[in-house]
């Protein structure tokens, strides 16, 4: 008796792991919004102005004072990464990446800028964050760590 205990616990544990670990639909529509919103704004708003060379990037550039190299490496960074956040394979890296990324720009902002603007990367880390916390399984098995 204490052998069919144990594999109806088994099983209804497995079931009860596997219903949680499935998010619900509204989930996955919003962080797939998530996704699209923040690439557009990667690509077009932030990466698009550095790779034109607009004279508003140029001016933030040349106040911390690097060369137009680094403005160039930075918006193609930032443009891999919005194209990473529309492929589902690697949304979670690049949301993750992109995390990495505006914790640099954070200490960039401190001070090179003086803390002007500071407090923006971590607007966009919140939501980066849900993106690469719901992605999480695609990243490790990316990696090579099935579960």
């Amino acid at each position: 008796m204490s052998t069919t205990t144990t594999a109806t616990t088994t099983t209804t544990a497995t079931a009860t792991t596997d219903t949680a670990a499935k998010p619900g639909k509204a989930v996955v529509r919003t962080v797939r919004t998530l996704r699209v919103l923040l690439a557009l704004f990667f690509a077009l708003a932030s990466a698009l102005p550095k790779l034109l060379a607009l004279p508003a990037a140029a001016t933030v550039f040349d106040a911390i004072g690097v060369g137009d190299w680094f403005m160039y490496l930075t918006g193609l960074v930032e443009l891999a990464g919005a194209v990473g956040l529309l492929l589902p394979r690697l949304a979670g890296p690049a949301a993750t990446a992109l995390i990495a990324f505006l914790a640099c720009a954070f200490v960039t902002q401190l001070t090179a800028m003086h803390g002007e603007n500071a407090g923006t990367p971590f607007l966009f880390m919140v939501p980066l964050a849900v993106i690469a916390w719901h992605r999480r399984t695609d990243t490790t098995a990316l990696l090579g760590r099935r579960r």
